[in-house]
């Protein structure tokens, strides 16, 4: 789904960036102008998460072994240092971009394709992602409005308007064969959900507000290179992006003898 509207999506996303460069911050109060749509195409997304969604994330947790999916998380965010090397230089941040550029060659073939996170060993930590969403706000771009997009979830105007950007730079769109490049998109993304089964747990009150300013103070963090308090943690990372998978971004776990590590 990544790839499909990119192609008539990237010219009146050009145009709404450039109106919006320079532009500041909203106002807290402000965040959240198109709240009553908001909450329609929420509930939209929920219902479909809670007859379809979910359930599958579930049966997925049930019959496939933990690491392996540790494994496919490993796969997954090695993919995404790909785009995370290049919004490092968008922003300049060569430190950024030599640790992702590093961990993707040494994770790519000793790592075999991804699955061992062999970088780690080597000094090469895993860091958040850097997306195209953060390096506009670097740049200068105002966050406009909390948006809530059918399927994909949490997102702001300014997020929203990377995703073309985000769609090109992604290795996966480049996959030629048509079959495999929609498989491996659907999968990465039950991938994700399952991801976030335990960490779901910890929402309270309204789950519309909860998940809102979870992800506003979560892509505030980023933005800011951590130097903002984050009440949140890290499993509310761009709901199906590759960085961040909850208690899989690990294989192979020290503290679980069952598991194996590279």
């Amino acid at each position: 789904m990544r790839t499909y509207l990119k192609q008539w999506a990237i010219g009146p996303a050009v145009l709404l960036l450039l109106s919006l460069v320079g532009a500041p911050a909203l106002a807290y109060d402000d965040e959240d102008p198109w709240e009553g749509l908001n909450r329609k195409v929420f509930a939209v997304n929920e219902f479909g998460d809670r007859w379809v969604v979910r359930p599958v994330a579930r049966a997925y947790v049930a019959v496939t072994p933990r690491a392996l999916r540790r494994g496919v998380t490993n796969v997954f965010s090695n993919i995404g240092e790909v785009p995370s090397a290049l919004n490092g230089l968008l922003q300049a941040k060569p430190g950024h971009a030599g640790n992702s550029t590093g961990r993707f060659v040494v994770n790519s073939t000793v790592g075999l394709a991804g699955i061992f996170d062999v970088a780690r060993h080597v000094g090469l930590e895993r860091r958040d992602r850097e997306d195209f969403g953060q390096t506009l706000a670097v740049w200068g771009t105002g966050q406009g409005p909390y948006m809530v997009l059918p399927v994909l979830g949490p997102s702001t105007l300014r997020d929203t308007l990377a995703l073309p950007v985000e769609w090109y730079t992604d290795p996966i769109t480049y996959i030629d064969h048509t079959r495999t490049r929609n498989s491996t998109v659907v999968y990465s993304y039950f991938h994700a959900r399952a991801g976030l089964l335990d960490i779901e747990k910890a929402i309270s009150g309204d789950r519309y507000t909860f998940i809102r300013d979870a992800y506003l103070q979560r892509r505030h963090f980023l933005i800011h290179d951590g130097e903002v308090e984050d009440d949140f943690g890290a499993g509310f990372d761009d709901f199906g992006d590759y960085g961040d998978y909850g208690d899989y971004d690990d294989f192979g776990d020290e503290d679980d003898p069952d598991e194996f590590d590279f």
